[in-house]
């Protein structure tokens, strides 16, 4: 077992944040499927009106066809819809009464230990859970052809609201722990577990966690981002190939093994300054049910901003939408469409502030507000002030990483260890920009490039 201490970085005081109680939602239907993995070629299998039972392939993934994206719960198809250039964008499915469930291989937990690898990927493709096995560079879904150097497991991850491990792995000890055996045969080198320092409240399936390394991480966000765990533990080379899979989603991996059934449900935190305070919790979901059904009743009266994800690295969704499969975290924010008088002329006693700009820079980081969505200013040019650097735990000089990017200079940008990231780790940067540049954007864009021109 090892600490590392974070020291950069900055932990938001923003108000809602989650009771750790779990609340089971019942299924509101009809569900849907969305395509959500960018740069994904859907083929559809099924037709509008055919049945399907829970595990069921609905499309795969037309580069990969071994990778199926299969239905949360059974039912029947009741719509496809399709967006620009006739791309899948979801599939609606109308629950039946009979929950029926496509049988998937069964294991003891204590087998996964000596099970074939192939057996091992051939259900997380069938399954389509694959999808939640991440390969850096790039963060695309893992290549089964691929045997990474290191899996990383995170257990911590410090953006607002994300799920605490602590409470998700109450009462699924055992499918935890399948999950992490089953990790140890993708892979030749180590499995490593990131999480937050030992406490009392501390789940004994972490801290006493089989087969793998144990390394703890003490500071603020982001010290709880992949990328930070694999720069201080094994720093990745270019060439390098690594896994990352998050502590909630192992969870559902492990449960798939031991019932040999498609997982029903997952756990979820609902949090934010705009949710009520007696429904902000964890929540035990139905993937793919109807947002509108299950929040009415739980946000704040107003305009509210519905966020697939953290405040800080999340995507912006409509009520009307569905639960995302790949989600772990919703959060409801005011919009912020007030004006102010005096703008920044203002002392800011009542204004958040990252770099001391108001009052409320000096003592205000010891409370907690309710942020909205504005961003108390509008772009502009870029300036080389260092400060991006306060937030950045690694050894990346951000302000130079990013020119090179607006730049199109790639080799420069592998040089500054572009490689090493993902777009979430310049969320905060991004946050405390005096530019209000979309630093997530510029970052995305140049791995992109490096990707298609190849490194």
């Amino acid at each position: 077992m090892r600490l590392i201490k974070i020291k950069k970085g900055l932990d938001i005081p923003i108000a809602g944040a989650p009771a750790p109680e779990i609340k089971d939602v019942p299924y509101m239907g009809p569900s849907a499927v969305y395509q959500e993995i960018e740069g994904l070629k859907a083929k559809v299998v099924v037709a509008e009106g055919d049945t399907v039972q829970r595990g069921s392939p609905l499309f795969f993934d037309k580069k990969n066809p071994d990778l199926k994206f299969v239905s949360p719960l059974a039912g029947t198809v009741k719509q496809i819809e399709r967006g620009a250039r006739r791309a899948l964008y979801r599939i609606l499915i109308e629950p039946s009464a009979n929950q029926s469930s496509v049988a998937f291989p069964q294991y003891a937990p204590e087998a996964l230990l000596a099970l074939d690898r192939d057996a091992i990927l051939q259900s997380l493709l069938q399954s389509g859970l694959l999808r939640f096995i991440q390969q850096r560079p790039f963060s695309h879904i893992a290549d089964p052809a691929v045997t990474p150097k290191a899996i990383f497991v995170n257990g911590m991850n410090t953006a607002p609201f994300t799920p605490d491990l602590n409470v998700a792995v109450a009462g699924a000890e055992t499918a935890f722990q399948a999950g992490l055996n089953l990790l140890t045969r993708l892979t030749d080198g180590a499995v490593h577990l990131c999480l937050a320092p030992p406490g009392p409240d501390t789940a004994s399936a972490l801290k006493d966690a089989q087969h793998v390394n144990i390394h703890y991480f003490e500071g603020p966000h982001p010290a709880g981002n992949s990328s930070v765990h694999i720069h201080h533990i094994d720093p990745m080379l270019p060439d390098d190939k690594v896994w990352i899979v998050r502590g909630v989603d192992l969870i559902r991996i492990g449960q798939l093994f031991i019932s040999g059934e498609y997982p029903r449900t997952k756990l979820i935190t609902l949090a934010g300054p705009g949710v009520k305070e007696d429904a902000r919790a964890y929540y035990r979901v139905p993937v793919g049910m109807p947002l509108k059904d299950w929040l009415s009743d739980l946000i704040k009266a107003g305009e509210q901003r519905i966020i697939n994800g953290d405040v800080l690295a999340g995507q912006a969704i409509s009520i009307d939408e569905h639960m995302r499969s790949g989600a772990t975290t919703v959060t409801v924010v005011p919009e912020g469409r007030e004006q102010h008088f005096m703008g920044w002329l203002a002392p800011g006693i009542n204004k958040l502030s990252a770099s001391r700009t108001y009052l409320s820079g000096w003592f205000g980081h010891k409370r907690k507000w309710d942020l909205t969505t504005s961003t108390n200013g509008s772009p502009r040019a870029m300036v080389l002030t260092g400060l991006y650097d306060q937030y950045m735990p690694m050894n990346i000089m951000v302000d130079f990483l990013v020119r090179a990017v607006l730049a199109h200079d790639t080799t420069e940008a592998i040089q500054l260890g572009i490689l090493e990231t993902d777009p979430e780790d310049f969320a905060l940067c991004a946050y405390a920009c005096p530019s209000k540049m979309d630093l997530c954007g510029v970052i995305k864009q140049g791995l992109r490039e490096i990707e298609e021109e190849g490194i």
